[in-house]
C-alpha cells in the first residue's frame, strides 16, 4: 500500500481527500502545519507528499524547500496544493521543488492521475 504524507491544516479538506486517498488504498499520514510535514517526511518516509502552500509555522513553499535540500527526502515527490491559481504561483511552487501543481479545491481525478503518475 503506497504511503502518502498529507500536509493540510484546514480540517475539511484534510477529512475529506484523506477518506478519498484510503478509499482508493493509499496508507495517509497527516500533519496540520509545515514543520510537522517536515518532521513526518523525515520520521515516515513517504512515498508521496501531498502539500498545502499555505500553512502555518512553515509555509509549504519553504517546507518543500527543507525537503528537496535534505539527502534523506530530496527524492519524494511533492505535490502543492493551493488555491493560489496564478501562472506564477505555479511556477513558484516548480521553483521551491514541487514535482506537480493541483488547485483547490482539487479535482479528485485529476489529482488521482497525477498521484499514480509520480508513484509509477
Amino acid at each position: 500500500m503506497p504511503s502518502i504524507l498529507l500536509v493540510e491544516d484546514n480540517e475539511m479538506n484534510r477529512d475529506m481527500l484523506s477518506r478519498r486517498l484510503k478509499k482508493r488504498g493509499y496508507d495517509v499520514s497527516i500533519a496540520v502545519d509545515g514543520s510537522e510535514g517536515v518532521e513526518k517526511a523525515r520520521s515516515e518516509s513517504p512515498e508521496l507528499i501531498l502539500m498545502d502552500m499555505s500553512l502555518p509555522v512553515i509555509d509549504g513553499w519553504e517546507a518543500t524547500r527543507t525537503l528537496k535540500g535534505d539527502e534523506a527526502t530530496r527524492g519524494i515527490p511533492i505535490v502543492a496544493l493551493t488555491a493560489h491559481a496564478m501562472s506564477t504561483d505555479r511556477e513558484r511552487a516548480m521553483e521551491a521543488g514541487c514535482d506537480a501543481y493541483e488547485t483547490k479545491p482539487d479535482e479528485p481525478p485529476r489529482l488521482l492521475e497525477t498521484i499514480e503518475k509520480l508513484l509509477a
